[in-house]
């Protein structure tokens, strides 16, 4: 069943603040957008709309924490990580208080807001902050168990989630452990990891590459940081050809961070699809085609590679 990314979050975050006195939630006047609203509505005593004031959001989220309080602060991703970088930094991180930032509508699948409210670099951002964890789930159910996990284990993160609804990639009883790589197919000689909304595109393109006489890995990636740098090593061991595919720009997101973890541990040539400048503004659909980050476009990309 198609559901956005961000709706799961709301549902399973009303879930979490009916069983969870300590948990807080606070949006920066996009509560409707984010569905954070529907935690509000579980409890009101223990949601606090902010306004369009995210520094202010960060700020109250912190000193909350340091109470003993486990906020969930949410707005869109461009403003809770571009807007808000120091506070972050130096309120959130560097006293590494256990505050959640939840960035929904990110990357060209926001589609007519445009460039302004496209967030492409919001990985890079928050990957770059010592002591932040990064996820980036791909359907509803590794959105649920992202924020499961992120709710019992101590410590700032971020999560990276969508607007527009995407397909299952798993169900209700895949057992997570969203530290660790998922090798969604496995293939030969070539492997291609991916991350958020890129994992239904690869899983789409691997379908017309094995039509090709192409039978790769597909490995979904939605621990950004801290990586799961064994898994990925493997991986780096086993093939020949690495690709990375992510919504996102090419530079200092996923595409990066398998480079790294490639560089300490296993030197491997680096194939990156993603965003090599700002995107335009149109409906979501259109914009993964006119990028190459549909399962079309992502197989045209490989296959031109490959051949």
């Amino acid at each position: 069943m198609a559901k956005a990314t961000r709706e799961a979050y709301g549902e399973e975050l009303a879930k979490l603040v009916k069983e969870n006195p300590k948990i807080v939630v606070l949006d920066a006047d996009l509560a409707g957008s984010t569905n954070s609203a529907v935690a509000g509505k579980e409890a009101p005593e223990r949601f606090f709309d902010m306004g369009i004031a995210e520094a202010n959001m960060v700020g109250v989220s912190a000193g909350l924490a340091a109470s003993g309080y486990i906020p969930f602060a949410s707005s869109f991703a461009m403003f809770c990580t571009g807007r808000v970088w120091e506070q972050i930094r130096n309120s959130v991180a560097y006293p590494h208080l256990n505050v959640k930032i939840v960035g929904t509508h990110s990357g060209i699948a926001v589609g007519e807001d445009g460039v302004t409210h496209q967030a492409i670099e919001d990985i890079s951002i928050m990957r770059s902050i010592t002591g932040f964890a990064v996820y980036v789930p791909c359907d509803q159910y590794e959105t649920k168990a992202v924020i499961d996990y992120i709710a019992e284990n101590d410590g700032p993160c971020y999560v990276r989630l969508g607007r527009s609804k995407v397909e299952d990639v798993f169900d209700e009883n895949y057992k997570f452990d969203i530290t660790k790589i998922n090798v969604l197919k496995k293939g030969e000689k070539t492997a291609v990891f991916c991350c958020g909304l890129m994992v239904q595109s690869t899983l789409e393109a691997a379908e017309k590459l094995k039509a090709d006489g192409y039978d790769i890995t597909v490995v979904d990636v939605c621990a950004i940081k801290p990586c799961d740098e064994e898994g990925i090593q493997k991986i780096l061991e086993e093939h020949e050809n690495i690709f990375t595919v992510e919504e996102h720009s090419v530079t200092g997101g996923l595409g990066s961070m398998i480079c790294e973890v490639a560089a300490d541990r296993c030197p491997r040539r680096i194939r990156r699809i993603g965003m090599y400048g700002f995107g335009e503004s149109a409906d979501w659909q259109t914009l993964l085609r006119e990028y190459k980050l549909d399962g079309q476009g992502v197989y045209e990309q490989i296959k031109g590679y490959l051949e």
